[in-house]
């Protein structure tokens, strides 16, 4: 560490190089200049437009280079940085949830052919992405395949040369304004999960609809996705026919670490709005932060905050030095989503009627948090995958 320099206390832990903090200090910085002017939008065509402008904006910015691997193709690097990802994803949540949403289905929506795609695959479609000239998408998860991939049900049948796919995806972020998909569907090589293929399937692909848009409480492009005799040729299957389990595993695995780093940014947010209400809202004579009741919350607050971000950035940390990490990563995510949760809440107590008033800081925070406990693996399956893991050791 660079004695010289003083940092932000949360950039003063040992699992950060001055490379890392001088990247979230550069940042910061673009992230004043090109977010904090943008409203939160709430009607569906304005939030698919803010989305493709945030795109443009990150790729324009160069951060976009973050979230896909291999210099040849666009990446900043030959394999991701797992603690500038998070970096990356707890700046932008501190800013702007839709643009840590933006960014995130980008890495997400591009991982599988960053860590298994062809040459010809990565060269098509990854320089796009890096540059924000076309939107990625995640297809995963099915109405009755969430938790449960393993039992989707979508099929991707041999013919001639290539597959056609029938059946539906839901749930499926930057839905309806992303402009290719990485699709999983059954293939038939075996039963279960060693069934499964994937496949990157052009917007504009005959058989390939939007069925219906998502509206959810933090507004954010989702949809559900029908394929009806939806043609793919061959050269558009992602890794091995009957390995798309181990494909999607394996890209989940990069971004979930970084679910966690999201929280904590919309934890560090709440925390700050928390501090700066305090000392400065007048109550009987004192100031709010006056009363030990409220300095008893900031210390829990904070609190919650450092110990999601040791786990977090531990994992990260670990990763980074290619370890394996299904363990910490499920406590990072875990933790950092509840304790976020847990902030945000008493920040929006501490607020009063301020914090629950459509607009306010802590009431987005509020609603944009909330997802992130569900989505790439629900707390309860994290608690599953830490639990039998310990009991494999």
């Amino acid at each position: 560490m660079n004695a010289s320099r003083t940092w932000p206390p949360e950039l003063d832990w040992p699992f950060f190089s001055d490379a890392h903090r001088s990247f979230k200090l550069s940042l910061d910085t673009w992230c004043a200049q090109h977010l904090n002017d943008l409203a939160h939008e709430e009607d569906r065509t304005a939030v698919d437009r803010q989305c493709l402008m945030l795109v443009e904006r990150l790729g324009a910015g160069g951060w976009l280079r973050h979230a896909v691997a291999g210099q040849a193709h666009g990446g900043a690097q030959e394999q991701l940085d797992t603690r500038e990802l998070c970096l990356l994803r707890e700046t932008l949540a501190w800013h702007h949830g839709l643009a840590d949403f933006a960014f995130a289905m980008q890495g997400l929506g591009s991982g599988a052919l960053s860590l298994f795609g062809t040459e010809s695959q990565k060269s098509r479609y990854l320089p796009l992405v890096t540059e924000g000239k076309a939107v990625a998408a995640f297809a995963l998860s099915e109405p009755l395949a969430g938790s449960d991939v393993a039992a989707m049900q979508c099929a991707a049948v041999r013919q001639d040369a290539g597959w056609v796919l029938n059946g539906t995806k839901t749930w499926i972020s930057n839905g309806g304004i992303a402009d290719f998909y990485v699709v999983f569907a059954r293939s038939g090589e075996a039963p279960g999960a060693r069934g499964i293929s994937g496949f990157v399937v052009d917007a504009q692909t005959p058989g390939l609809q939007i069925e219906e848009r998502i509206d959810v409480v933090a507004p954010h492009p989702l949809a559900t996705l029908r394929f009806d005799q939806c043609r793919v040729h061959q050269s558009q299957l992602i890794g091995e026919a009957g390995a798309g389990f181990k494909v999607a595993m394996a890209t989940l695995d990069v971004f979930r670490t970084s679910v966690a780093a999201a929280a904590l940014g919309f934890g560090r947010r709440a925390l700050h709005e928390a501090l700066t209400w305090a000392q400065s809202r007048p109550m009987f004579g004192q100031k709010l932060a006056d009363f030990q009741i409220t300095q008893t919350k900031l210390a829990e607050m904070a609190t919650l905050l450092d110990a999601a971000t040791l786990l977090t950035y531990r994992a990260a940390w670990l990763r980074d030095q290619g370890q394996r990490i299904t363990r910490e990563a499920a406590m990072a995510k875990m933790t950092a989503t509840e304790n976020a949760q847990k902030i945000i809440d008493m920040a929006v107590q501490m607020h009063g009627g301020m914090g629950v008033r459509k607009g306010h800081i802590v009431e987005s925070l509020y609603r944009e948090i909330r997802a992130l406990r569900i989505y790439e693996g629900a707390t309860e399956v994290q608690q599953l995958i830490i639990g039998k893991d310990l009991l494999k050791a």
